[in-house]
């Protein structure tokens, strides 16, 4: 019987359980114990100037970074509607309203030359989705959102080790929230993180992670009980979740580098294939390859793509069905302009095989087969 070639394998790197077996050690099993504290300071080493917590997930980093911003019913968000769901999920909650742009058709980015005219007054927040890890134009949505005193807040999901102009993904804007999800590049399972560049949400995020308490102050000695004094939930992960995660945190060059080296060979042997477009990266941007994709020429050539792989034990999968497409959410929601690019290209886009264990050989038996059809 034929290899399968997986679309994805979860990364581990092999001394996980032996930091798990230290959390059964310590006997200290809920977050923020030693483990919780060494992934803060490894994300915030590498953010730099920025305070960084571990969430359960990047969905509640962009929830906490809803009530941060005082999201309250009537406001208006700007992002792309070619992204997951919790991007906007996390500002509908806070009873925000949705008002979407179309994409770069280079990039699966939003449009940056379109988010001015989507402005209104009710405008509160600018939420960029770098898409694959491949930044998007920050200093030009810096600038409007400076211009029109708008927050930003980084869906960097599958953006750890990327950069725009030497700045990581996810520091550019005022919040970053991040996934550490099994399908990402790192990952425990279920995780995220929340990386708060402005020293004004600081103490109140500590606060919202912990139910609405200020129970950190406590643990730390500041005060000496701990009661509730604002909204919040429960966006604190385990420290089993933590334990596992640093040891890839502390690899994450090894895979970063291993990651670039076969989405290089994936452009090495398509880069020249007629009928396909493949992934493009801008100059000043430095990507992390979190996945490769090719763009086919409509959703029927896909789904042949996708069956001729299979046929040969090669798994590939489409992304994202836009947002905006979804009728029964349509209240919450609003295109701005024309929808010129998110749906068309999102429905060419195919993504190939990509994860730590993947082989030199196996790129070069997927891209084999993408040949074959081709012809």
């Amino acid at each position: 019987m034929p290899k399968t070639i997986q679309f994805n394998e979860p990364l581990v790197v092999g001394d996980e359980i032996k930091r798990i077996q230290d959390v059964f050690t310590n006997k200290k099993f809920s977050g923020d114990g030693i483990y919780t504290k060494k992934c803060n300071s490894w994300l915030e080493h590498h953010f730099k100037n920025s305070k960084a917590l571990l969430t359960t997930s990047c969905t509640h980093a962009l929830e906490m970074a809803a009530i941060l911003i005082d999201i309250q019913v009537g406001d208006e968000i700007i992002m792309p509607s070619y992204t997951f769901v919790s991007t906007a999920n996390a500002f509908v909650l806070r009873g925000a309203k949705i008002i979407f742009v179309d994409i770069r058709p280079d990039t699966m980015n939003i449009d940056e030359s379109k988010i001015e005219s989507a402005i209104t007054p009710n405008t509160k927040a600018i939420v960029p989705v770098h898409y694959a890890g491949v930044a998007c134009e920050m200093d030009a949505i810096m600038t409007i959102a400076n211009k029109y005193n708008l927050f930003v807040i980084e869906d960097a999901a599958q953006g750890l080790m990327s950069t725009y102009k030497g700045k990581s993904l996810g520091s550019i804007g005022h919040i970053g929230c991040f996934s550490f999800h099994e399908t990402k590049n790192y990952q425990c399972g279920e995780g995220g993180a929340i990386i708060l560049n402005d020293k004004i949400f600081f103490k109140r995020a500590e606060i919202i992670r912990e139910k609405g308490t200020n129970r950190s102050q406590f643990l730390r000695g500041m005060v000496d009980k701990y009661s509730w004094v604002d909204i919040g939930s429960s966006y604190l992960p385990s420290e089993l979740n933590a334990a596992f995660l640093l040891s890839q945190l502390k690899s994450a060059e090894l895979v970063n580098t291993k990651r670039l080296s076969l989405w290089s060979e994936y452009s090495r042997e398509l880069s020249f294939v007629d009928k396909i477009d493949l992934q493009l990266i801008p100059k000043d941007i430095q990507h992390n390859a979190h996945m490769f994709y090719i763009k086919l020429k409509d959703k029927n050539e896909r789904q042949m793509m996708i069956e001729h792989l299979s046929s040969h034990g090669i798994q590939s999968v489409f992304h994202y069905i836009p947002l905006h497409e979804s009728m029964n959410c349509s209240q919450y929601n609003s295109f701005f302009g024309d929808d010129e690019f998110t749906t068309t290209e999102s429905e060419r886009l195919l993504r190939l095989p990509m994860h730590y264990n993947l082989s030199r050989r196996d790129v070069e038996f997927v891209c084999k087969k993408i040949k074959e059809f081709l012809k």
